[in-house]
């Protein structure tokens, strides 16, 4: 069987011809251009060809720094054509990272999204050039190029690559796709480790295979007359099985290139589909319950109302595939008129199917919130290491507090330490050229080490616990490795002691021990009293000082690991109290809940 992503747009151009197969908007207040599936399959042939005219070989791999854009779906499909990897890296990648996951990745053509990736690219090439054959840049916007740079083109260069080739450019792409394996790697996804190095999870063309079949006979409520919208950056593993997802079952995709314009662009697009990080979903429900607080009682005693009428309809019936009386029934498509809808248009989702939430957890409340009214959130559970889902809400009998069942054809299990394991045809074969990673991940019979804990309920749900690596996400679904920051923070002379914080929260903070005969220093310096320990940390001054060494530290990090906000403590972390071990490691959970308030002040945002 021919790998599926390889004649995937080909087949589907057959199928839809001029449907529409993509739309975009490179501007807040720009014109949306629909592309229709005949020419998409057009550019991404001429893509294929200008990657084979760049000289790679196959096998070769290529990297793509970008915010969201249909060229880097162009890009993709053409280089699968020519059995070449992808690697995709986030647009706010530091030089840092860049550097390591290209050098890793060993990319041989880099391509960059605009003018904010473009330095991470020729810096690269500068210190490597007899590593990078083409730097290729999409969005030209007015972009001078750097005098010595002798290697980058435009995207339109690059079309132009691909249209002048001749037939014999034309036969070696054909002769790669017959060529390709199952076992082809499609996509290197770095994510990163408990010490902040990356590693390469190779994602191959069979990985796909299965997961887009289990997705197509799971999700049979998606039709391929919906929109859905990219909203997520595209080098999330979500955001891309979800995007080669919709191309599958032939639903249209409405590329977000700013993620920061989302409330615009929803408002414009009204996707039926999207998929979420738990943030979008936050930010949602604070609104909503903001302006319920604002309420007269009798507006509050209505939506109440209807809300609990929500939950009884969607939960207490739909939710186990029950027809609801005649009587709640028309109940809910009253309130759902007279308020759930106009909810809806006021997301800018007036239309809603399905909107798959992962990353990390959301809160069993606002789940239900968004059910009782009408939104469904899809909860799953997954990493870039088994292609994106492990488990996830079915359509009906799902459980809210789970993050559902095990998808088909994929075997989990719970270790005697209650890590879950995972086994299947969607599971890495493996990091890049990486196997003391791959002894560590894998256990002897095969099963993939997720990091993380959890339980089956007796209905066969999984739930997450805890962490088993010190690895955490943030609520907007980034990977943050705390030691390597605390690691960092601690080679400065102000800083004695750090306990990163960022676990299912909107931004990362830090409780930070000070090294207090320097603090003292510094202070008499400014001609500030430092006999007060208590006093002196909490001065403005003190806490700007001690931020603006935190932020120097930080300055090869990406913008999402930066630690935004800190709290001085007068007191070490203690071995007696549990709070480190012998080896001074800090114990999290201890010290989360010892400082409990003193962490949530860090997000109060009034």
């Amino acid at each position: 069987m021919a790998n599926r992503l390889v004649e995937m747009i080909d087949r589907q151009a057959e199928k839809y011809g001029d449907r529409e197969a993509y739309r975009f908007c490179w501007r807040k207040d720009g014109e949306w251009l629909s592309t229709s599936w005949n020419e998409f399959k057009t550019q991404v042939e001429v893509a294929s060809r200008a990657l084979a005219r760049m000289g790679l070989a196959e096998k070769d791999t290529i990297a793509i720094c970008s915010p969201n854009t249909p060229q880097i779906l162009i890009t993709e499909f053409g280089a699968f054509r020519n059995r070449l990897a992808v690697i995709p890296l986030y647009s706010s990648s530091s030089q840092e990272q860049y550097d390591f996951i290209v050098s890793n990745g060993e990319a041989a053509v880099l391509f960059a999204g605009d003018k904010h990736q473009y330095p991470l690219a020729v810096n690269y090439w500068r210190r490597h050039p007899e590593k990078i054959r083409y730097i290729v840049i999409f969005k030209n916007d007015g972009l001078k190029l750097e005098p010595d740079d002798t290697v980058s083109i435009f995207w339109d260069d690059f079309v132009r690559l691909g249209m002048e080739a001749d037939d014999t450019v034309r036969d070696l792409v054909n002769q790669r796709m017959e060529r390709g394996l199952p076992e082809d790697m499609a996509t290197l996804i770095y994510t990163s480790g408990t010490t902040g190095e990356p590693k390469g999870v190779c994602i191959t063309h069979s990985n796909y295979d299965a997961a887009m079949e289990a997705h197509l006979k799971m999700l049979t409520n998606v039709s391929d007359t919906e929109l859905s919208m990219a909203f997520l950056p595209m080098s999330h593993i979500l955001e891309k099985a979800w995007c080669f997802f919709c191309l599958t079952k032939g639903v249209a995709i409405a590329v977000n290139y700013d993620p920061r314009l989302i409330q615009d662009t929803i408002h414009t697009v009204h996707p039926n589909l999207m998929t979420c990080v738990p943030r979008f979903w936050e930010k949602v429900y604070a609104g909503v319950k903001e302006k319920i607080s604002r309420m007269s009682t009798l507006q509050r005693t209505a939506v109440n109302r209807a809300l609990r009428i929500g939950r009884r309809r969607n939960l207490d019936y739909r939710r186990l595939n029950r027809k609801a009386p005649w009587y709640l029934e028309k109940e809910y498509q009253f309130w759902n008129r007279r308020i759930f809808q106009k909810l809806k248009d006021a997301i800018g989702i007036p239309n809603p199917n399905m909107f798959p939430t992962a990353g990390a957890p959301l809160s069993d409340r606002i789940v239900e919130f968004m059910r009782s009214v009408g939104i469904d959130v899809k909860i799953g559970y997954g990493l870039s290491e088994t292609t994106a889902t492990v488990s996830c809400f079915r359509e009906y009998d799902y459980q809210i507090g789970t993050v559902g069942m095990p998808l088909d054809g994929v075997d989990v299990k719970i270790d005697k330490n209650g890590e879950i394991l995972v086994k299947g045809a969607t599971v890495t074969p493996g990091y890049y050229k990486n196997p003391e990673a791959n002894a560590q991940a894998f256990t002897s019979d095969g099963y993939f080490r997720t990091g993380d804990a959890g339980y089956f309920t007796q209905r066969g749900a999984l739930v997450l616990t805890e962490r088993v690596k010190d690895l955490f996400k943030t609520s907007n679904g980034k990977y943050i490795a705390p030691q390597m920051l605390e690691s960092r923070l601690a080679e400065n002379k102000y800083i004695d002691e750090v306990a990163v914080i960022g676990d299912n929260r909107k931004y990362v903070t830090a409780l930070v021990v000070p090294n207090l005969s320097q603090l003292r220093k510094w202070a008499e310096r400014k001609g500030l009293g430092s006999e007060d320990t208590e006093q002196l940390l909490r001065m403005p001054v003190t806490i700007d000082f001690m931020m603006s060494q935190i932020n120097e530290v930080q300055k090869g990090v990406a913008e999402y690991e930066k630690i935004k906000k800190i709290t001085l403590l007068p007191n070490h972390f203690s071995i007696m109290n549990g709070e480190v071990t012998n080896t001074m490691k800090v114990r999290r959970p201890i010290v989360a809940r010892r400082y409990a308030a003193e962490i949530e002040s860090m997000y109060d945002d009034k």
